[in-house]
C-alpha cells in the first residue's frame, strides 16, 4: 500500500527519529512511503487557541498536500492529537470559513494515527519487534478519545518480544501538557505532570510510551529533572527496534 508520512511539525522540529521510526517499519512491512514536502503543521494549535483564519489557511495547505500523495492510500501520522485535528476539527474550521470546498476535500483523505493503520487497515498486532525492557504507557488524552488509538498500542506492545508491559496507575489522567494549557496555566501543568510522574515511578518502568510526543515532552522533562531513570519513546520507535537502547 501507499503511504503518505504525515510526520506532524512538533516531531519535524524536535523527535525527527520518531518519522524515521514510522518509515522504517512500514517499509519492513513492505509497503511504500511517501514523504510530501509541501506539509506543514495541521492548523491545531491556532484552531483550539482561536485564530480560525490561520487554521483553514493551514488546514487548505495541509489538503493540498496530501490528497494527490495518498491516491489510493492512506496518510498515517505518528501523532493522535493531529489525527483528531484532521478528521475531526477539519470539519468545523471549514464551517467556520464557509468552505465546502475544503470539507468535502478533507473528508476524501483517508487519515490514521498510526496504531489504528497498523492494527484496523493492515490487520496487524505482532510487527516483528524485540525490546527487553519493562514499559509503562501512558494513553494521552487524544489517543483515547478523538484520535483513535483506543487500546491499539497497548494491543502492539503485548506483542513485542522481550517487552513487559506494566500497568500504569490512574493512566487515563492527563499528564498536563494540552498544547498552550501547558504555558497559559503553567502551576496546574506541573501539578498534573508531578501525579503522572509519580504514577509512573511506581510501576519502576524503564520506559515510558506513549503515541504523542508532546506529551512525552512534558513527561520526560519532569523525568529528567527529578533523575528518574526513566526513559521516554513513541510507539512508533519500540515498533521499529530503533527506541532507547
Amino acid at each position: 500500500m501507499r503511504v503518505a508520512l504525515f510526520v506532524a511539525c512538533f516531531n519535524d522540529a524536535l523527535f525527527p527519529g520518531t518519522g524515521r521510526a514510522v518509515t522504517r517499519l512500514l517499509e519492513r512491512l513492505g509497503h511504500e512511503v511517501v514523504f510530501p514536502p509541501a506539509q506543514s503543521c495541521c492548523g491545531q494549535v491556532h484552531w483550539t487557541t482561536g485564530y480560525q483564519r490561520e487554521a483553514a489557511g493551514l488546514a487548505r495547505g495541509f489538503v493540498r498536500a496530501f490528497e494527490g500523495a495518498a491516491a489510493g492510500g492512506a496518510v498515517v501520522t505518528p501523532s493522535a492529537s493531529c489525527a483528531a485535528t484532521v478528521r475531526e476539527s477539519y470539519p468545523r474550521i471549514a464551517r467556520a470559513a464557509g468552505d465546502a470546498g475544503l470539507a468535502r476535500a478533507a473528508a476524501n483523505l483517508a487519515v490514521y494515527e498510526l496504531s489504528e493503520f497498523l492494527v484496523d487497515v493492515l490487520g496487524v498486532t505482532d510487527v516483528g519487534a524485540h525490546f527487553p525492557h519493562r514499559v509503562a504507557y501512558h494513553p494521552t488524552c487524544h489517543s483515547l478519545r478523538p484520535g483513535g488509538a483506543g487500546d491499539r498500542p497497548l494491543r502492539l506492545l503485548r506483542a513485542v518480544r522481550g517487552l513487559e508491559l506494566v500497568d500504569l496507575p490512574e493512566a487515563g489522567e492527563c499528564c498536563g501538557f494540552g498544547g498552550a494549557f501547558a504555558m497559559k496555566n503553567a502551576d496546574v501543568s506541573v501539578a498534573m505532570v508531578a501525579d503522572k510522574v509519580r504514577h509512573v515511578r511506581a510501576t519502576a518502568a524503564d520506559v515510558v510510551c506513549a503515541v504523542d510526543n508532546s506529551c512525552l515532552a512534558h513527561l520526560g522533562g519532569a523525568l529528567s529533572r527529578l533523575r528518574a531513570g526513566v526513559r521516554t519513546a513513541h510507539l512508533a520507535e519500540i515498533l521499529a527496534g530503533t527506541g532507547p537502547a
